[in-house]
């Protein structure tokens, strides 16, 4: 069926897609009007990318009777090793002339997302499952209360007495599973994002001098500016230091290196002997080679921060990494495997399916599924 509604509701919709802001609802919404599409537009013979762009927004402004006069910023298009890809909803689907027999078997096998999950720890032992826990007060502490707030999302307020001796701080802890997600804000008014399979330590209030916190995992941080209290992030052979900025840490440890992206302010990054300062669009990575600094991708960076997935040249491996933890799945590779760059962008709120196929449709990669294994091959 057809969607009726206005063009200025699809474009509104479209923007929120595009920026990532899009609620549930309306990615269904969309969803729904742009499976009314005909979307199995292909690459034809000797067609450059220009001319598929230009025939598939043909396509989309034809059948969504959109005035295709009007400007609408569609991310732009990346191939790898010649395969051709096409623009959906949920991010982008990889088109091939011979479509994969096991589509149908990965859909019949599906995986669900994860979502808001996370379990905290208390100083005294005490652990609360934040995902069941019922929104008011968790906990009273001395120094702070703990609230789930009534958007799910965990915060520490702090108490009219202030601000405790360095020997009284308690230390929390905020740690999701495989398959989960977590937002909370520290007593400062820091507010962090936690990816799956992360933690964070923090104390309740921080100590006069300084703000300090270990993470491990991958963390998103928008720091509450304080000139005189440096806040310090710890994770595995490296402190950041920032006064009030926006950032992203990728220390999780099945990877090779540490990332960290600026996003706005600057911080200071120490490792391995090194100390060094990087600026908004930058990211440092830290190896065991020491600390190198190059140009961010920083939307790549916190697309997960804002609800799906980005693959900008990115080899199965990685691309396994990220899907295995979302999910919750084991990822077993079989043969030879390919080392093509994948790209493409897809929600993390999308059944693993979608992603699957995604990919598979590249004919570069196969899956198969047995209850949470996922096997891949060429």
């Amino acid at each position: 069926m057809q969607y009726q509604n206005p063009t200025e509701r699809i474009y509104f919709l479209a923007e929120k897609w595009r920026n990532g802001s899009i609620s549930k609802a309306e990615q269904s919404e969309f969803d729904q009007w742009y499976n009314s599409l005909e979307n199995s537009l292909e690459l034809q013979t000797e067609e450059s990318r220009a001319e598929m762009e230009h025939r598939l927004y043909q396509s989309i402004t034809q059948k969504g009777n959109i005035n295709p006069r009007r400007s609408f910023r569609w991310p732009r298009f990346a191939a790898a090793a010649s395969i051709a890809i096409l623009l959906g909803v949920g991010g982008f689907y990889f088109i091939t002339k011979e479509r994969s027999a096991r589509v149908s078997e990965i859909v019949a096998n599906d995986i669900a997302p994860g979502g808001n999950n996370a379990i905290l720890t208390l100083a005294d032992g005490k652990k609360i499952v934040l995902s069941g826990a019922k929104n008011g007060n968790l906990a009273q502490l001395p120094d702070v209360r703990v609230i789930k707030t009534s958007d799910g999302n965990l915060s520490y307020q702090k108490t009219p007495s202030g601000q405790l001796s360095p020997s009284l701080i308690n230390y929390n802890v905020v740690s999701t599973p495989l398959g989960g997600q977590y937002h909370l804000t520290l007593s400062d008014g820091t507010n962090a994002w936690l990816n799956a399979g992360s933690s964070i330590k923090y104390p309740t209030s921080f100590s006069a001098l300084e703000r300090r916190v270990e993470i491990t995992g991958e963390v998103y941080f928008e720091v509450a500016h304080n000139t005189a209290k440096p806040f310090r992030v710890v994770s595995a052979g490296q402190v950041v230091e920032v006064l009030g900025t926006h950032f992203n840490i990728n220390a999780y440890s099945d990877e090779k290196n540490i990332r960290t992206t600026l996003i706005e302010g600057s911080v200071r990054i120490s490792g391995a002997n090194q100390t060094k300062t990087i600026k908004p669009g930058e990211e440092a990575e830290l190896s065991s080679k020491g600390i190198s600094i190059g140009r961010a991708d920083t939307e790549e960076a916190i697309a997960w921060k804002n609800g799906y997935f980005r693959f900008n040249d990115e080899n199965i491996e990685s691309i396994m990494r990220k899907l295995s933890r979302w999910y919750g799945i084991e990822v077993s590779f079989q043969g030879s495997i390919s080392q093509e760059g994948f790209n493409g962008k897809i929600s993390r709120y999308k059944n693993i399916s979608q992603a699957l196929k995604m990919l598979e449709q590249t004919g570069a990669v196969h899956f198969e599924i047995k209850g949470r294994r996922v096997s891949v091959m060429k």
